[in-house]
């Protein structure tokens, strides 16, 4: 049965681009077909983090305006098999977007494809609404930040509300994907830790992908780190993955203690 996967967060610049690319990467390599979809309409960068933007000849929106077919569109990955790509417009307003459009071209994808990830805008606005509007499953990226937290809370509460599964009384399952932990931060009581960032957005956490350097390498080269089968991040992205398929595996031990909740006490009310 195919899995729509809607990746989004409460604000930009949490990696949620980067997480979209190499989820959808470690799934390919488990010998699943996937598809990871931009929709961050006016704003794309999936297509750069997957090394692919100097084959973009047509667009999703081109699609849903039937200037072209989906074949046209789609974009395969010539060095993960299974790995296909369908960039978002980098010209269009984003109000082109309408619920009636993204419904026929998800089920047209889901003939296809085992998983279809979507990379939703940030923020609340109408795109962010389209992409988490058929999600079977959200994976909410967030920086153990207290801004980022708050505003994943506000996001949660949304697709609660507006997603078609709320709509005929069903639920979207929510996981939350930690991003950028810094155990030294948490240690010393200057980041959240994960028992934090958990009780405070009350949903399983499904990865915890460490702050690390290599992500900017890997995203300036376009080659996603879950290929790196010697990279701890890569490994966190490929433990999401199999997560993802029903696997039950470890999280990766960053040695990290409670950090300072007891000092947030208040804030989210």
């Amino acid at each position: 049965m195919p899995e729509v996967i809607t990746i989004t967060s409460g604000k930009g610049g949490v990696g949620k681009s980067t997480t979209t690319a190499n989820v959808a990467t470690a799934l390919a390599l488990k010998g699943k077909k996937v598809i990871a979809i931009d929709f961050d309409i006016g704003l794309r960068n999936l297509d750069m983090i997957l090394g692919l933007e100097n084959r973009i000849v047509y667009d999703v929106v081109d699609v849903m305006d039937k200037r072209c077919n989906l074949a046209q569109a789609i974009i395969k990955d010539k060095r993960t098999q299974n790995l296909h790509f369908l960039p978002a417009s980098q010209t269009k307003d984003k109000t082109v977007l309408n619920k009636e459009k993204v419904e026929n071209l998800i089920n047209e994808l889901k003939k296809d494809f085992d998983y279809i990830l979507i990379d939703s805008p940030a923020g609340i606005e109408s795109g962010f609404e389209h992409a988490i509007y058929l999600a079977d499953k959200a994976l909410i990226v967030s920086t153990p930040e207290i801004s980022s937290v708050r505003d994943a809370d506000r996001v949660i509460g949304i697709i609660d509300a507006k997603s078609k599964k709320a709509q005929i009384g069903e639920e979207v399952e929510k996981y939350i994907v930690i991003n950028r932990l810094k155990p030294e931060m948490v240690e010393k009581g200057e980041m959240l830790s994960t028992e934090d960032v958990l009780h405070i957005l009350a949903l399983p956490l499904i990865g915890i992908v460490p702050d690390d350097e290599e992500i900017v390498k890997s995203t300036n080269l376009g080659e996603p780190v879950a290929l790196n089968k010697n990279s701890l991040v890569g490994e966190a992205y490929r433990r999401i993955a199999k997560r993802l398929e029903g696997e039950d595996v470890e999280f990766l031990d960053l040695k990290t203690k409670k950090g300072f909740l007891n000092k947030l006490k208040g804030f989210f009310k």
